[in-house]
């Protein structure tokens, strides 16, 4: 899927609702003040990267695809917000250079998986968030199954216990959990469900992890 293509499926009804559902999850589990500074890695079009430049955050985008980060700069939000074309593996920052460092689910389609991770942990002050997708879902039953179909095509799909395990071994402690769009439709049942079940509950198609750098 284009550029476009993927924006476009966002400014659908449904797009709208699951973007905004797994952004409050987010902003939840950052737990850090506007003015912080975020990257994001594997921003793609900068989708996200936008929203928490809008939500008051100093931003960056980093992505390995010129084509999505160009999209991301003809899109951009306003002035505190940075994009450039790198690799999330290799990040071209110092130590502890952003209060917090997120990737929403970009690190499902990374082969080095552990390399990526380390990075981000090296690269925070405050916190890291990793968002993904979540193998004990609805979603994966309807799209991750087989190889995952669409956009999904060539994901890993975590696990609770996976994503647990990716933190072991950092510099980091006090990590917490939540899960969001238990029902991927987002139909009214699926957005009065998501009301009412806990985000701790590991269920939700979009599982994320947050971690404070020791």
């Amino acid at each position: 899927m284009d550029a476009a293509g993927y924006e476009t499926w966002y400014a659908t009804p449904r797009g709208r609702w699951v973007a905004e559902t797994e952004f409050a999850l987010l902003l939840e589990l950052l737990d850090l003040p506007p003015g912080a500074s975020v990257l994001d890695v594997g921003c793609g079009t900068g989708q996200f990267t936008r929203r928490f430049a809008q939500a008051g955050y100093r931003v960056t985008g980093i992505d390995p695809a010129p084509e999505r980060i160009a999209y991301a700069q003809n899109h951009a939000y306003g002035t505190e917000e940075d994009y450039l074309t790198g690799d999330g593996t290799r990040l071209p920052f110092p130590d502890k250079h952003f209060d917090a460092v997120i990737a929403v689910t970009s690190l499902c389609f990374v082969k080095d998986q552990a390399a990526f991770v380390r990075e981000m942990a090296r690269a925070a002050r405050r916190r890291i968030v990793l968002g993904l997708l979540n193998r004990h879902s609805l979603l994966y039953w309807q799209k991750g199954r087989g190889g995952s179909q669409g956009g999904y095509r060539g994901a890993h799909w975590h696990s609770l216990g996976e994503a647990r395990a990716l933190l072991r071994g950092l510099a980091l402690n006090d990590s917490k959990h939540g899960s969001a769009v238990f029902l991927p439709n987002g139909d009214g049942l699926a957005q009065a469900v998501e009301r009412v079940l806990p985000a701790r509950l590991p269920l939700g198609a979009f599982l994320a992890i947050a971690a404070k750098p020791v």
